[in-house]
């Protein structure tokens, strides 16, 4: 769980290198396509790093980050973050070299897909969508596309390598050693040219394709419908919507075809019908995910009782959570924008937010008051809250504070009034507040009866506390 200033420092060195050329249509592209998803900050990063390429080459010269951050304008750990979002999108590459006393970086950037590429993805044209709406959408699909020529009536008249050309072989020619070492490729030299951006995918390892294959009869869909290119739609649309092995089985099974093949057109509006059914016709947005991979626990198995909370809130996502709460049911809009607003306003990662929900639902009767949400969030985000332990730690340290924000004015009010001192409130708090007695939720697996269970606990625990008899 490394900060930025364990990543990058400021005199650390880099150059910037180009797996291929980049064009100047390019441009259009990342402004229009990429933009929207990535932000004006990655977007600048990546048009920095561009514009140190001397033109039609693939390598800067050395450079330091002091530089870059003057350049840009912003702090080292700003670029840092978006550095790590061109790096997620596949437009960034990073190489790290470590000397004793220095280290040094190769950036090495990529060309982003093509239009066609892009709106044929499948995942990050349904994001764009979202994000810029229908007629902003349609208007950029009609900006990177042209009416197509009907070529039915044309008919081919090229004449073929063969029909133009002889070898000739009036005499032969002696070729040294040194001219054949010549023609074969060098290992120190690489042509300048241009390869195709690939695709995002997302890691097969993400999705239970053996609980997936266990409820699909082999006689109904054959194993090698299940191809590498299947295997990938699946994994990007399990990713896209959220959807697990035992609700992805109906999807693959209506997107077969007559041929025993799986229509992978056919699997992805299936896949889009089913999210839409269940979210009142809305489409995904970008704020579905979870901690980053460099924010995550390093042991691969949490072991401890508070390793076990740090990566369940690490690895669930805050509108899983929410779903979690509420015994599998959806979170309503109002508190998924509350939710949306202060990851994207005071740039709070998924895993500081679960905890932020957590401890306020349990503070406000198992309600999120957007004033109350806000104004924590603001305070964390004040002090650069970025780790799941350390929004714990600020939790428990400021807790007294925060009852206060939660009572308001008026208990202040009213303790005057009377002229009594202000009676000690025992607070139904998260688990980890008493680390001697925590109940880990045991990620999403939870079923609804453990769930309705919890519930009835809380407002026990409510119960005793508004008779006076407190909690241990």
């Amino acid at each position: 769980m490394n900060q930025h200033w364990q990543e990058i420092l400021p005199v650390d060195r880099y150059a910037v290198a180009a797996s291929g050329l980049l064009h100047e249509y390019d441009r259009k592209v990342l402004t229009f396509l990429y933009q929207p998803l990535i932000g004006s900050t990655c977007f600048s990063l990546y048009m920095t790093l561009w514009a140190e390429l001397e033109e039609n080459r693939l390598w800067s010269t050395s450079n330091s980050h002091h530089s870059l951050m003057n350049f840009m304008d912003l702090n080292l750990e700003a670029i840092y973050k978006a550095r790590i979002k061109l790096e997620g999108l596949g437009l960034l590459k990073v190489f790290e070299k470590k000397d004793e006393d220095s280290r040094s970086f190769i950036y090495e950037l990529f060309p982003p897909l093509t239009p066609e590429q892009f709106f044929l993805d499948g995942m990050l044209n349904i994001y764009l969508y979202k994000k810029v709406g229908k007629n902003q959408y349609a208007r950029l699909k009609r900006f990177f596309s042209e009416a197509a020529i009907q070529m039915d009536e044309f008919q081919e008249v090229t004449k073929s390598f063969q029909d133009v050309y002889l070898s000739g072989s009036q005499e032969s020619t002696n070729i040294d050693s040194d001219e054949e070492q010549m023609m074969l490729p060098s290992k120190e030299q690489r042509f300048i040219g241009r390869n195709n951006q690939e695709s995002i995918q997302i890691s097969h390892e993400l999705f239970n394709f053996e609980l997936l294959m266990a409820g699909l009869n082999e006689s109904l869909v054959p194993k090698k419908a299940l191809n590498n290119k299947v295997k990938h739609a699946i994994s990007n649309l399990a990713f896209l919507y959220g959807i697990d092995p035992i609700q992805m089985k109906n999807i693959v099974i209506s997107a077969l075809n007559e041929n025993n093949e799986i229509n992978i057109d056919e699997l992805r509006k299936s896949a889009r019908d089913w999210y839409q059914f269940n979210n009142y016709d809305q489409l995904p947005t970008l704020v579905d995910r979870i901690q980053p991979a460099m924010q995550q626990t390093l042991k691969k198995e949490p072991v401890t009782q508070e390793e076990k909370l740090i990566h369940y809130l690490e690895t669930t996502s805050p509108r899983q959570l929410l779903k979690d709460i509420s015994g599998g049911a959806e979170p309503s809009k109002s508190d998924l924008q509350i939710i949306e607003d202060v990851m994207f306003q005071q740039k709070l990662l998924p895993g500081v937010v679960n905890v932020l929900i957590q401890y306020v639902m349990l503070k406000s009767d198992m309600k999120l008051t957007k004033a109350y949400v806000e104004k924590i969030a603001s305070h964390w985000a004040r002090k650069k809250i970025s780790r799941v332990n350390e929004a714990m730690h600020l939790a428990k340290n400021e807790h007294k504070q925060y009852m206060e924000w939660a009572d308001g004015k008026k208990t202040a009010k009213s303790s005057k009034a009377t002229g009594r001192k202000k009676p000690i409130r025992t607070e139904l708090l998260p688990d980890w507040f008493d680390e001697g007695e925590q109940k880990i939720p045991e990620s999403k697996k939870k079923d609804g009866q453990e769930l309705e269970l919890k519930k009835r606990e809380l407002n026990e625990t409510l119960k005793r506390l508004r008779s006076g008899e407190g909690t241990k």
